[in-house]
């Protein structure tokens, strides 16, 4: 026996992502309905050797309905999510909208899978900022050894952190950078993302860091440990997908470089690949489509008595979205609702 199971926002990047996902890990479904906005109604989605057709978001009826992956934005969540719940459908929602709710789970499986216990209040399980999810993956087996104190964290942040519209910019500015007769000014990006980084992601505000820079440090909190200071530097870069972080990690006790790799290789998630030598490390484009968290470049700080650097890269679309989700789902029911 197994889920009937809701995927909203089934025709954008994360929602095909999603789709994907389910399939590949051969989640216990019985039924499946790929959900859109009427804009998309009857476009067709894959779901491993089947094809779905997207049905109206507007008007489904979600009672009867196990669980419900969610990947439409804040706005349309804050109509639709409240609906799903209330008809018993456990939603898990990949917005910013309930990430900061006290209400409101924010799970990593890796880092806090008895979170979900907690979905009850709301019926609904929030998935965390892309650039957090991959972080935290890589920070929590060495936070139960050494005990974190503090994050400096700056990212290489992909255009599809941004949607459809951010990778058609990148891909329509390339193009153009070799036909000067067809410029393609930045209209999804505040500057030309073709052949640059912008220092510049979300909303900026009071104090001068921006949103995205903001929910790295309260998601961390709110998911690692409330103890721990984390500043963070969000950029974005020319690249498609896949996350890049360079963190910088300040410990309560000594950690040695050596024990933090052997450390790694073992934690669920991730993936060490750390050759010091040419081409020994991973970059973006060698985690696209993989499920892990590669971690790279591991190595003392020798400017703190308890400090270490790392790189660490992920596919945003996968780990930092999709198969976060999938695995709050795969958790959900390994725990709580316990079909299949």
């Amino acid at each position: 026996m197994g889920y009937r199971v809701v995927v909203a926002g089934a025709t954008g990047n994360v929602g095909r992502e999603m789709l994907n996902i389910l399939a590949e890990r051969e989640f216990p479904i019985d039924e499946i309905v790929a959900l859109a906005s009427r804009r998309s109604l009857g476009t067709e989605c894959s779901f491993g050797d089947k094809t779905l057709k997207t049905k109206d978001l507007d008007t489904f009826d979600f009672t009867g309905w196990d669980i419900a992956l969610f990947a439409i934005g804040s706005e349309a969540t804050a109509i639709y999510a409240p609906k799903a719940a209330k008809a018993g459908c456990v939603v898990i929602d990949n917005s910013s909208l309930y990430r900061y709710d006290p209400d409101v789970p924010l799970v990593v499986p890796e880092v806090n899978p008895e979170a979900v216990l907690g979905y009850a209040k709301k019926n609904i399980i929030a998935n965390p900022n892309c650039s957090t999810a991959q972080m935290v993956v890589a920070l929590k087996p060495l936070h139960d050894r050494a005990r974190i104190k503090r994050v400096v964290v700056s990212t290489y942040q992909s255009v599809s952190g941004a949607g459809k519209a951010g990778m058609d910019e990148l891909w329509d500015q390339t193009k153009s950078i070799y036909n000067p007769t067809d410029s393609k000014p930045p209209t999804k990006f505040t500057k030309q993302i073709a052949f640059n980084v912008i220092p510049h992601i979300d909303k900026f505000m009071e104090d001068g860091s921006t949103k995205e820079e903001w929910k790295m440090v309260v998601e961390t909190k709110k998911i690692l440990d409330p103890k721990i200071k984390v500043t963070a530097t969000c950029v974005r870069v020319p690249v498609f997908v896949g996350h890049s972080e360079a963190i910088n990690i300040e410990f309560e006790d000594f950690l040695d470089e050596e024990e933090a790799r052997d450390i790694l290789r073992e934690a669920p998630g991730v993936m060490v690949i750390d050759k010091r030598e040419d081409g020994g490390y991973v970059t973006p484009i060698e985690c696209v489509g993989d499920y892990a968290t590669f971690i790279s470049r591991i190595r003392q700080d020798s400017t703190l008595d308890n400090g270490l650097n790392l790189w660490c890269v992920s596919d945003n679309l996968r780990k930092g979205a999709a198969l976060n989700a999938v695995q709050i789902a795969e958790t959900l029911g390994n725990r709580v609702l316990k079909k299949g």
